[in-house]
Parts: structure tokens; sequence; C-alpha cells
């Protein structure tokens, strides 16, 4: 390496590595790729762990939300993956935050720092994403959305996007950092004082169980959590959920939510179904002047009861990622113990077995929740 990088006898780096790049939508190839070198304020990763999340599936099947030179990611050599751990191997110049050897875990935006919303710690809402090529290098990356991702043996990182990993910490656990984060975020939105009052999460997937989770640890009483799945809703309960109901055995969750909350309604609700009835579910369950987070995406446009909302106050709140440093904020509970994000870990698998680790997240084969790739074995 050269421009100044700081390296490592102790870690030795190698001219290419393994890599998955996007060809075709859901056809991904294995090839050998050039290893990056960091820049200034930038490190170099090697990648430990990724985890597989509902949006790499996406991005891997139709693109969106991902942005590659002003369109679509598929053969352009693009690397997917945005959820993944490892160990800092070599510095760029100027980088003194954090040292070769150290264990890391990343958020995925690194904002451009210039514009509006950057300054007011909404970098996850640049107003530069995706102008990261050519002529319009504005600065902002999003790693496995307008940059490449971590279904490889290493990445670049700017010093932003990184958060020390405490040596008690699994590689896997590191990976759900950004989940619990994006939770946070959307607390965080939702006014973040939440202790005494009531919350809902419907949606049992990664991020409403670490949002139980995280919702508990700040406090809020009752936690009710809401799902299909019987397996789901009782690593809920271990993560901290009051109560747990399953729609398919409530007649009427509407009423049922409310019967545990004074018959009044939740004061929160965060919604991560991302489906047209479980949205109106979370308006009709909030009551008058609570607030409502979407943290999933649906895939088409949905209707949705306005009248109600604006009659009874309701707020409603969307989120992207993991914005105003919230993983920071959520690292903080996971190395204090606070709740064990461990419980979402169901599946290891190698970087050669990516395809069949994906089609278990995919179909959650074996009650798959977070599926991880080790790229190193």
């Amino acid at each position: 390496m050269k421009n100044n990088v700081k390296m490592s006898n102790k870690y030795p780096i190698p001219d290419q590595m393994k890599a998955w790049v996007l060809k075709n939508p859901n056809e991904l190839e294995l090839i050998s790729k050039k290893v990056p070198i960091p820049g200034h304020s930038e490190v170099l990763v090697r990648i430990d762990a990724v985890a597989i999340c509902a949006t790499d599936l996406d991005v891997i099947g139709y693109g969106p939300p991902a942005i590659i030179e002003g369109g679509k990611p598929f053969n352009k050599n693009f690397t997917p993956g945005h959820e993944y751990m490892g160990t800092v191997v070599a510095q760029g110049p100027s980088v003194d935050e954090f040292n070769i050897g150290d264990r890391v875990t990343v958020e995925i935006h690194s904002g451009c720092g210039q514009c509006k919303r950057c300054r007011m710690g909404m970098y996850t809402s640049c107003h530069n994403y995706g102008l990261n090529y050519g002529k319009k290098n504005k600065g902002h990356r999003a790693n496995g959305f307008t940059s490449d991702g971590g279904f490889k043996q290493y990445a670049i990182n700017h010093v932003n996007t990184l958060i020390k990993v405490p040596d008690h910490m699994t590689d896997e656990e590191a990976t759900l950092v950004v989940t619990a984060g994006t939770t946070m975020y959307g607390l965080t939105e939702l006014g973040g004082l939440i202790a005494g009052e009531s919350l809902v999460v419907i949606g049992p997937g990664p991020i409403g169980l670490l949002g139980v989770a995280v919702a508990k640890a700040l406090g809020a009483d009752p936690v009710i959590l809401i799902g299909t799945r019987d397996d789901r809703l009782k690593i809920g309960k271990k993560l901290g959920a009051d109560f747990v109901l399953n729609v398919k055995e409530e007649p009427d969750i509407i009423n049922s939510v409310k019967s545990l909350v004074g018959n009044v309604g939740a004061d929160y609700v965060v919604e991560c179904a991302g489906t047209e009835q479980a949205l109106n579910d979370a308006i009709m369950m909030t009551n008058r002047g609570g607030k409502i987070c979407l943290a999933a995406f649906p895939h088409d446009s949905i209707k949705v009861n306005i009248p109600y909302m604006v009659i009874n106050n309701i707020y409603m709140y969307g989120i992207r990622g993991e914005g105003k440093s919230a993983t920071h904020r959520a690292m903080a509970f996971m190395k204090q113990k606070r709740f064990n994000a461990k419980l979402v870990h169901t599946h290891t698998f190698k970087l050669s077995d990516l395809p069949t680790a994906l089609k278990y997240a995919k179909e959650r084969i074996d009650g798959a929740i977070k599926v991880v790739i080790k790229p190193w074995e």
C-alpha cells in the first residue's frame, strides 16, 4: 500500500481479496477484487463477520434503494452487504482515532458533512446521498448501497462510521449493533424519554426484536410485541416484552392492545412489518397525541387512515438507518449487557456459502432470524 498508509506486520494485507459481486438481479458471483487503499480519515477494515439484512435481499433482487453510478447496481462490480464488523488493519493519512488491531463495528452511512441535514446530525438523510461518483463526489457514502459493501474480506470505512467493540463481545453480536442502533434512532426521533410510557412493537423481525430490547432498556412500560410467529414472540419475551400477542389468535388486535394500556391506546408504536394492515393497526392502537415510528420499507404504496390521525393528533415519523449516532448509544447498552442481542443470531455461514445463507434468511429456513457470514472461515 502507498499514499502514507500505516500498516503493521502483525496484519499482512494481500493485494487481492475474495468478494461477491452483483451481476443480474438475484445473481451473485464470487471473484477476486483488489484490496482498496484507505484515504484521508479512512481505515481499512478486515471484515470478520457480516450479517444479512432484509434490505440486502431487496438490493440484490430489485436494485433500490441502492444507487450506483446514478442507477441500479447490476453488473457494475458492486458488492452488497452493510451490517459488518472487523479489525482495523491499516490507517489512512491523519487517522489517530483508531489503532491498528482495534475491533470495530460500523455504521452504514458517512454523511457529506456539508449539507443542512448532516450538520444537524441526520447523516442518513444526507442531501448528497448517492452523489458519489465522477464530478459529483460530494463525500457521502453508504456502504452496501452507494458504495461497496461487506460481502467480502476487506472494506474501507471513514472514522466517523466506526465504533469500538469490547473484548467480551463476539463478532456475531457486534454485527447487530447497527440493527439495535436503527431502533435506538427511531425511539430518539419519537422523543427519547419513553420511561414509563406504553410502547407497542409490530413485527418480530431483527429490528422489531431489538426494538423491544432497546425500549425496555430505556424504561418503556409496558412493552407489547405483536407478531404471527410464536417462536419469535418467545424470543421477544426474553428480550424484555411484558406482553406478546399473536395476531392469528386475537380476534380484535386493536382492543387487545388497548386492554393492556388502560383502554386508551399506546403512547408509542414502532411499526416494523411494512404492510398496509400493520400500519393502519398501528394508527388505530395509538392514543390521542401518541407517536408512531415507521421502521420498515413497504414495497408498494399503501393507504392509511389520515383522517383518524389528524382528528386524534397522532404523529408519524419515518426513519432511515441509524442516524444521530444512535449506534453508539446502542453499543453502550450492549456493552453493559442490558439485553442479550445474541438471541437474534441464529445461523452462521462461510463466505463461499453466501447464496445458501441468503436463502436461509429470505425463506426463514430452520427459524432463521439473523444470519451471519464469516469471511475468513
